[in-house]
């Protein structure tokens, strides 16, 4: 379990990941060297899984950002398996995850613009298996996109 120190080399890490390990260390309260190992146990633990890059899609282009939620029939029995393998070939499909309850999975899409979303809409959304139920919410803005410790 991380104590203090690793918690606090966390909350720097997420506060800013391109820090320079020099600056984190001195944030942290720690030296270099007492820097390297903890991280390197942070990351043997599994704690700190990966290092990401995050992009900004609407910089690219890709103004429209509409999360998609799933029912599928369940009485066949392939019905996850077949829908994620058809939703991992749409290109603009950024994300996909599975859930407990009334929704079964949840797909993150990007569109360039409306026309765009549309034509996804249309050709690859409509004709993935196995639904039985779907609701769309289209993104306006992001108030926090930010991990935090809860400390």
């Amino acid at each position: 379990m991380p104590d203090a120190t690793d918690k606090r080399i966390l909350r720097q890490l997420l506060a800013d990941p391109d820090i320079g390990n020099a600056e984190l260390a001195e944030r942290a309260g720690v030296t270099p060297a007492s820097l390297w190992r903890r991280l390197e146990k942070l990351r043997e633990t599994r704690v700190i899984r990966a290092t990401e890059t995050r992009i900004d899609w609407r910089k690219l282009g890709y103004e429209v950002q509409v999360s998609l939620r799933f029912t599928l029939d369940k009485t066949h029995p392939r019905a996850f398996d077949d829908f994620t393998a058809a939703a991992r070939r749409v290109p603009e499909v950024v994300e996909i995850q599975t859930f407990l309850g009334s929704v079964d999975l949840r797909l993150s899409v990007i569109a360039r613009d409306m026309a765009h979303w549309q034509q996804i809409y249309r050709e690859s959304i409509l004709t993935l298996p196995h639904v039985s139920d779907s609701d769309a919410l289209m993104l306006i803005s992001t108030i926090k996109d930010r991990q935090e410790l809860p400390l």
